[in-house]
């Protein structure tokens, strides 16, 4: 199974607290089973097998844009194959 790195952004930016929907894409990411994630201010990014990447960033996108996004910057990448 190919291994996906999915980089993402939300937008609108607030430098004082974290809006809403940067809020909730994080939520996403951290609970959904994928092998590295690293969650930062101003990107994200997480690393996992095909399916678990493409099924949370269709949850990323739903739930960023319905929370108040304006916009959601994501790259996704194949890394590798699973060892499996």
């Amino acid at each position: 199974m190919v291994r996906l790195r999915v980089e993402f952004t939300t937008e609108p930016f607030d430098l004082d607290e974290a809006p809403a929907h940067a809020v909730v894409a994080r939520e996403v990411i951290q609970s959904a089973e994928l092998d590295a994630v690293d969650v930062g201010p101003f990107g994200n990014t997480a690393e996992g097998g095909a399916d678990a990447v493409l099924t949370a960033v269709d949850a990323l996108l739903r739930s960023s844009l319905e929370a108040g996004a304006t916009r959601v910057s994501l790259q996704v990448n194949v890394i590798g194959e699973d060892e499996k």
